[in-house]
């Protein structure tokens, strides 16, 4: 038969359970032992979610407190001396890393915490010494809740990431000139002991996260795959058997390093599903492909029928018995669950899958291909219906947008004078001095702020009396800006709850939900935007207030927007057409606010993109070639990459020919 399983779950629970919990204790509102308490009462829960759900292969220590990876650092003894001098209890140290301790006399800073590849989640990166030892703990995590599974009665698979991986992701801390690879002789034995330890508490497999097999590995890093599975391999029976898993690209370029001695191989065939037929030829005669169909990093619907397709083409060269259906990735960057979303338009919410929904959509395409069709026929019937209802909806498809991108052409994305004309006219205007003070945009959020806008947004005061306020908050920003004699002001951005979703709610294509809450780091949960649509302006949506702002200032204002790839970037994009086109549509709606700012008197006009380098490819090769060629020669018109090819569409062309002042645009990155 065909298998189900799931790579990782949620661990914020449906009401952002674990959040609280964890703002708790670092409050002092909640004992150590009530934190891990409620930690095993989530872990419990998720299992049986994804039981009820009919997963075959559950995942267990997926869960984390605050970082699997940080985890796996503690695990494995490559806690910094800086941390593990202070005499701190685990749980303490463990988010000492993470977030920093001050407190009692310890003052050190967290570790790094860098993006989690491409996607919106956060790692702490493994920060390693020249004289590096590892030595593993004698109670490791991924034990204890494979146990703990065990005990409620779930058979679980447990999930670590590689030592290839882990390493890679390292760095050698400050001071120390290691190289992260060359510790591998030293952690593989790690590996070892733990492998053993899983296998004497049961466990029949073993996933092993090795992600950075999609990127452009340097040779010794690439050398490195075959013989660390090799080595574990060899201890046959003794260990568990091995799920090499990747995601988030195709492997393909790395297909020569890919471990035939391992049990199953799992890639990502959403991402890339033309990498399938490389893979199956380069298994080896025993090993089970693990064929991740369901989305991991987005809330659409699977489309079941397709999905099914593609499994049944690995069954065909495979036979059942070798093949997986699972998702593409972890289900740690969707929200958990459909059910939360009450005051969702019903439309819309058919044409999701969360978390809980996508167990059931594994489950059930496993079913298709073990039995046939006829097994899930009601279930097939109503998911090709949701498909369909989307792809015809008003929703989905403007022809007003449609029409206006078929008309876009190659002058839309020139300046209509070189720079230097440009700057002339701009210092001529503006009057500014070559090196001008600024500030980024927004000023703080305060306590006053989030209380006068909750009560706007339940009808406790009126719109005259919310935009007064808003008025009184511009007019102390610019008063604080005089007092330091800066040379270009801001507003400071009061009006705005989050610089993507304050312009989603304003576009046309967007939708909000109020319980999809995904992880992006430690407690931080975001809730992205939908695009689920063509878009469109069909207002103004900065203007009001910047007008304003210019009304009564003695220097120039500057406007801010969020710029297109990052407001795609930090979205959930529709998968039914390609980003490229969704961020020249965000491109065009910017492209009529920049008119709309320059007529109200606005001059300066920031443009915020700090998702760009996240939307570029994972490696190197064409297309990254391309995407550069494009940044190179049209920089000045805005900032494309490869999957959003044209999303700079001329957001700075479109301002005042060159005998009037120009908008100037700033691209602060971080």
């Amino acid at each position: 038969m065909v298998q189900s399983s799931i790579l990782g779950f949620p661990r914020m629970g449906v009401n952002r359970d674990l959040k609280k919990a964890t703002e708790a204790y670092w409050g002092g509102k909640l004992s150590q032992a009530d934190l891990l308490a409620e930690a095993k009462r989530l872990r419990l829960e998720h299992w049986n979610i994804q039981k009820k759900a009919g997963v075959d292969v559950i995942p267990s220590n997926d869960f984390a407190l605050y970082d699997q990876v940080l985890h796996q650092i503690q695990d494995f003894g490559a806690a910094p001396p800086r941390y593990t001098s202070h005499g701190l209890n685990p749980v303490d140290e463990y988010f000492a890393m993470g977030r920093g301790h001050q407190k009692d006399g310890v003052d050190v800073p967290s570790l790094e915490m860098v993006k989690w590849f491409d996607s919106n989640y956060h790692y702490v990166k493994p920060t390693l010494q020249d004289n590096q030892e590892f030595k593993l703990n004698a109670n490791p995590k991924a034990v204890l809740e494979f146990l703990e599974a065990k005990e409620a009665g779930i058979a679980t698979r447990p999930v670590l990431v590689g030592p290839v991986s882990f390493l890679h992701l390292g760095k050698a801390d400050r001071g120390q000139t290691v190289v992260p690879i060359d510790l591998l002789d030293k952690l593989l034995p790690v590996y070892e002991e733990l492998l053993t330890k899983l296998k004497a508490a049961g466990a029949e497999t073993v996933q092993i996260d090795e992600p950075t097999l999609v990127y452009d590995l340097p040779a010794k890093t690439k050398a490195a795959f075959k013989p660390t599975y090799e080595k574990l391999a060899a201890l046959g029976d003794k260990i568990p058997k091995i799920v090499f898993a990747t995601y988030f690209g195709d492997i393909v370029h790395n297909i020569d390093a890919l471990p035939k001695d391992v049990y199953a191989v799992h890639v990502d065939l959403v991402r890339n599903p033309e990498q399938l037929e490389t893979v199956i030829s380069a298994l080896g005669p025993k090993t089970v492909l693990s064929a991740g169909v369901v989305d991991g990093r987005n809330i659409w619907k699977t489309n079941l029928k397709r999905a099914i397709e593609t499994v049944e083409t690995a069954v065909q060269k495979l036979g059942k018995d070798r093949v997986i259906v699972a998702t593409s990735s972890s289900l740690l960057h969707t929200p958990h669950t459909l059910a939360s979303e009450k005051k969702l338009d019903p439309e819309i919410a058919d044409w999701f899958s969360f978390a809980s929904e996508k167990a059931v959509e594994v489950a059930v395409i496993a079913k298709a291909v073990t039995e046939g069709p006829a097994a899930v026929r009601e279930q097939l019937e109503a998911n090709a219906k949701s498909i369909q209802a989307r792809a015809s909806s008003k929703r989905t498809n403007d022809p007003a947008v449609k029409d206006r991108q078929s008309k876009i052409t190659p002058d839309m994305y020139n300046r209509k004078s070189e720079f230097p004309i440009r700057i002339a006219q701009q210092q001529k205007s503006l009057g500014l001095p070559l090196f001008p003070t600024t500030t980024i945009g927004s000023f703080p959020q305060t306590k006053e702020i989030r209380i006068q806008r909750n009560k706007f947004t339940k009808g406790e005061i009126t719109a005259a009396e919310y935009e007064k306020f808003i008025e009184k908050e511009i007019q102390d920003v610019v008063k604080i800006q005089e007092e330091l004699d800066l040379d270009v002001y801001v507003h400071g951005e009061p009006e705005r709850n989050d610089m993507v979703q304050y312009f989603g709610e304003r576009l046309d294509g967007y939708a909000f939900t109020t319980h999809a809450w995904v992880q992006s780091y430690g407690s931080r949960c975001v809730r992205p935007p939908i695009v689920v649509g063509d878009i469109s302006r069909p207002a103004p949506m900065t203007v009001k207030e910047s007008k304003y702002a210019v009304s009564i200032s003695k220097k120039p204002m500057k406007g801010m927007l969020t710029g297109p790839i990052t407001c795609l970037r930090w979205s959930f994009p529709r998968d039914d057409v390609h980003q490229s086109v969704q961020a020249e549509q965000l491109a065009l709606a910017l492209r009529d606010e920049v008119v709309d700012l320059e007529s109200a008197g606005v001059f300066v006009i920031q443009v915020d993109e700090p998702a760009l380098r996240e939307g570029l490819p994972l490696r190197a090769g064409k297309d990254v070639s391309q995407a550069s060629k494009r940044l190179r020669t049209e920089s000045r018109r805005c900032w494309p990459t490869s999957s959003q090819s044209n999303s700079g569409l001329t957001l700075t062309a479109v301002s005042r020919p060159v005998n009037g002042p120009r908008p100037r645009l700033l691209s602060p990155t971080w």
